[in-house]
């Protein structure tokens, strides 16, 4: 039992051979003063770090405080430059420049009456409204947005803490009223909200970049933390409109609108050839950097959001499918006298006749010509020509807002329907499917495609018409513009020109209103080699409303001018003016051209 005892001791004091009570490194003790001194040590760690932070934060809080707030980490926003918008010659029609945000940290803020005062009077803010904005509880608040470049600099000579002056931009329009309705606008945050802006908001756009900085108290940066983001500036979009022709386009339905006081007007000027828009014009229309108190009025853009019935604009499209089948010549003569289709009396008014021949019903605007020439045409052809022509499709152009009209399958046509439409009722569409509808006569039969953006690849062009039908169909439209057509005031000075005048009574819930009218003349011009299709509206004139009358004189300015503009040669000889015996200056009143019906035998005339 002992030697049991004895062997567990002696195991007890050694593990794998090592004896600890004969060896003296492990049989020592530590010393007790070596335990002491660490703890002095750390003791004495703490009461250092409790004396730093008493330092910093009682002793000289007021030193580092204002170290902390002279220098400080931000990350600074760095604004991309939206595209610009410009016409087929490269002029601008929207451009960004320069415009600082200033925005301040109401924390931080500090500055005394002076700065005060001088600040609301750079910024044109009331007292009362800066210090409401500046008892936000936030760290961030914009005290204005897109101020003047120079008045930044004034602001930044304030040196006020707390003041930051950020970098912005802000849209301008060179062309103001005239091509608002093309170009649109842009809201506070730069973000497109109407037109070419809105259409194509990310394109314009570009992209946002950053960069780390180090500012002092005053925002002022004084050192560069890493590498920046570069910002992408928004792409230019280039549109197919011609700056001229659009500003002479707006000019010219303000003018008229306002001499027939009407509601409002359009105009659109098309390449005939290329299907390109070159002016979209309406009035009212309203300043895009300056848009306060607006109404719908002045932001629909009615040349392609507006829908209405065409009129007589529809009769040479049935004039040229009755030719193009055979059914008749231009010297065919058609009875002339009133006749009935079910209820609906046709009839010309007072400016019927007993007979017409084809070049005379277009010449005329006769209904009933017009409707017999329908009623020769079986109710599919007819229906497809339409549709052919656009009607009740919508304008591909990629173009906010732009209609469908309304045209109602053939195969649901009544007599009566047939009839009506034959001559503009009931269907619709806007002026711009009108227009592009001209381009198959103006285009020897083929039907242009419509584009807006210069240098986009156009749908292929679709044929309606053969080349000699088209071709007949513009010899007969120059008729419109003759002394004895219905729009003798649209003939251009040194143009040839061709056309169809509309004039309409205004529906109103299941029927019309005799005292409202929409009155339109539609064109090509040159005759023999077109450049150009104008289509003008005026809605509600008053007083006089005859298309041939309130309409055509705009078309004609307006070709003019675009055809000089497009720098095309005149294809006319300009009579001179007679010249008096007395002074060898020209007779006052006189035409260079043609002479002209006086304003009443053309209103008797005018459909």
């Amino acid at each position: 039992m002992r030697a049991v005892q004895r062997q567990g001791a002696t195991s007890s004091h050694s593990v794998r051979g090592v004896n600890y009570s004969t060896s003296p490194l492990l049989a020592s003790k530590t010393p007790p003063w070596r335990s002491r001194f660490l703890v002095l040590l750390v003791g004495l760690g703490f009461l250092a770090l409790a004396g730093r932070a008493l330092y910093v934060q009682v002793l000289a809080s007021d030193f580092f405080q204002k170290k902390g707030e002279e220098r400080f980490a931000s990350t600074v926003q760095l604004p991309a430059s939206r595209g610009r918008i410009l016409d087929r010659n490269g002029q601008i029609l929207a451009i960004s420049v320069n415009a600082p945000t200033v925005s301040a940290n109401p924390q931080q803020f500090k500055a005394n009456n002076e700065q005060k005062r001088a600040l609301v009077s750079l910024l044109r803010l009331p007292l009362k409204e800066l210090n409401a904005k500046l008892a936000d509880d936030g760290a961030y608040v914009v005290l204005k947005r897109q101020i003047d470049d120079g008045v930044a600099q004034q602001i930044r000579a304030l040196r006020i803490k707390g003041l930051h002056v950020e970098p912005g931009y802000i849209r301008r329009y060179p062309e103001n009223e005239a091509a608002a309705h093309v170009v649109g606008f842009t809201d506070i945050e730069d973000k497109g909200q109407e037109g070419i802006e809105l259409t194509f908001q990310r394109q314009l756009q570009g992209t946002t970049g950053s960069r780390g900085v180090v500012k002092d108290r005053l925002g002022r940066v004084v050192e560069e933390l890493g590498e920046p983001v570069v910002p992408r500036d928004g792409r230019d979009v280039q549109l197919t409109i011609d700056s001229k022709v659009q500003a002479l386009a707006y000019q010219r339905i303000r003018d008229a609108v306002q001499q027939h006081k009407a509601k409002a007007g359009s105009v659109v000027v098309l390449d005939a050839q290329s299907g390109e828009i070159l002016a979209l014009a309406n009035y009212p229309s309203y300043l895009p950097g300056e848009r306060r108190n607006l109404t719908g009025a002045q932001l629909r853009n009615r040349a392609i959001t507006d829908v209405f019935e065409p009129g007589s604009t529809v009769k040479p499209f049935i004039a040229a499918k009755a030719l193009e089948n055979g059914i008749v010549r231009p010297e065919t003569v058609i009875d002339g006298h009133p006749f009935r289709v079910g209820p609906l009396l046709v009839n010309d008014g007072n400016h019927g006749a007993d007979a017409f021949t084809v070049a005379q019903v277009v010449q005329k605007s006769s209904n009933v010509g017009t409707v017999k020439l329908a009623q020769r045409l079986d109710n599919k052809e007819m229906g497809e020509m339409l549709a052919a022509l656009g009607f009740g499709t919508k304008p591909q152009i990629g173009f906010p807002g732009a209609a469908t009209g309304k045209l109602r399958p053939w195969k649901t046509w009544k007599p009566v329907e047939k009839a009506t439409m034959s001559y503009g009722y009931g269907l619709s569409a806007s002026l711009l499917q009108i227009a592009r509808a001209y381009t198959a006569i103006a285009r020897d039969g083929e039907l242009a495609p419509l584009t807006l953006i210069k240098g986009e690849e156009a749908l292929p062009a679709v044929r309606v018409f053969e080349p000699e039908t088209a071709r007949t169909m513009r010899q007969l439209m120059r008729g419109t513009v003759s002394k004895e057509g219905t729009a003798p005031l649209a003939q251009p000075i040194g143009y040839s020109a061709g056309g169809k005048t509309g004039t309409a009574e205004k529906q109103e819930g299941n029927g019309y209103n005799s005292d409202k009218h929409r009155s339109w003349f539609t064109g090509i011009s040159p005759i023999d080699n077109p450049r150009v299709v104008v289509a003008v509206m005026i809605d509600e004139p008053t007083g006089v409303y005859f298309g041939g009358l309130v309409a055509a004189p705009v078309f004609k300015v307006v070709v003019e001018q675009a055809l000089r503009t497009l720098n095309v040669p005149p294809d006319l000889e300009v009579k001179a003016p007679p010249v008096t015996a007395q002074n060898g200056k020209p007779a006052r009143g006189k035409p260079l051209t043609v002479a002209r019906a006086d304003d009443q035998a053309a209103a008797q005339a005018t459909h």
